[in-house]
């Protein structure tokens, strides 16, 4: 005798995550859905990663900006900033003028192309999470930055690849 399987309709409908480890992975889940959801409409109306968005914001806000500082801005390593700059100025979104003495320091500045893309673009530029980071209290921060410390430990990551925001090509 063939086994039946069950129609959509006769399935029992899924239970409320009750066990604690399934409900903080739906929590992530929602975190890093509403990540990406800013992310494809960063992407979809400025035409540019969320990455080099915020970059790009940065370079706005503080014209003349050299490649360290715009790293040190993003908590990035400078090669990720170089990387986000390179594809900005491919992009005539940047322009990089060499400036000082020695002529080797480069200094940046938004192109007229480049404030287009930011005034089309959704806000915030930095991205949701490190948004909703900020308005976090700062006991709230110390607890979630001590609980996801030991999560980190737990999956034994590398946090070499804490350099690199989200909404770059190697975040994807």
């Amino acid at each position: 005798m063939a086994t039946r399987i069950p129609t959509r309709k006769q399935q029992p409908a899924a239970a409320a995550p009750t066990e604690p480890a399934t409900r903080v992975l739906r929590r992530f889940r929602l975190v890093f859905n509403s990540v990406k959801t800013h992310f494809r409409a960063v992407e979809n109306r400025a035409g540019i990663s969320g990455a080099q968005l915020w970059a790009l914001s940065v370079i706005q806000a503080q014209p003349g900006l050299g490649v360290g500082d715009l790293a040190r801005a993003m908590d990035v390593h400078q090669s990720t900033a170089s990387n986000l700059l390179r594809a900005l100025t491919e992009k005539d979104l940047v322009r990089t003028e060499r400036a000082g003495e020695d002529r080797r320091a480069v200094q940046l500045e938004v192109t007229a192309r480049g404030a287009r893309a930011l005034a089309k673009a959704p806000g915030p530029f930095a991205g949701v999470l490190p948004d909703a980071l900020r308005r976090l209290d700062a006991r709230t921060l110390a607890r979630l930055d001590r609980d996801l410390a030991r999560l980190i430990e737990e999956l034994g990551v590398d946090e070499r690849g804490a350099g690199i925001p989200l909404g770059t090509a190697d975040s994807k």
